[in-house]
């Protein structure tokens, strides 16, 4: 029981910052007459307050050794720490087009551009496992 509540105060922590984060995203800037030379260069940066909010979120369940969650299934949550920074981009494109189904990381990641999604991979990439 002590469990699925921690497991239920962390998705709701997860949630809160998520939309702390969304609110806190700087604003899409209005369509002008020019266009953009490419998609990326269009795309707003994290701030350093909205990628420590995306850090957090991954933190609070990629972060801990032998992590388990309880939703939707119980299974082990792998640390990240270390691994090939295109891997993690991938997973998290994946999850943001529906390809992977985990709820928990579709909601994450449907918050996250791909330069955060670069960021986020670059940090996890040059960390420890």
């Amino acid at each position: 029981m002590k469990r699925i509540l921690i497991v239920l105060l962390g998705a709701a922590i997860a949630a809160g910052v998520a939309a702390q984060s969304k609110k806190d995203a700087p604003k899409k800037p209005q369509p002008t007459a020019e266009k953009p030379a490419d998609k990326k260069a269009a795309e707003p940066q994290q701030s350093g307050q909205a990628f420590d909010n995306a850090l957090a979120m991954c933190e609070g369940c990629h972060g801990i050794a032998g992590y388990k969650t309880a939703f939707p299934d119980v299974y082990h949550v792998p640390k990240i720490g270390g691994q090939q920074p295109q891997y993690i981009v991938n997973a998290l494109k994946a999850y943001k087009s529906g390809e992977r189904s985990h709820p928990s990381m579709r909601g994450i990641a449907a918050t996250l551009t791909d330069a955060d999604m670069q960021k986020l991979a670059e940090h996890y990439g040059a960390a420890k496992r």
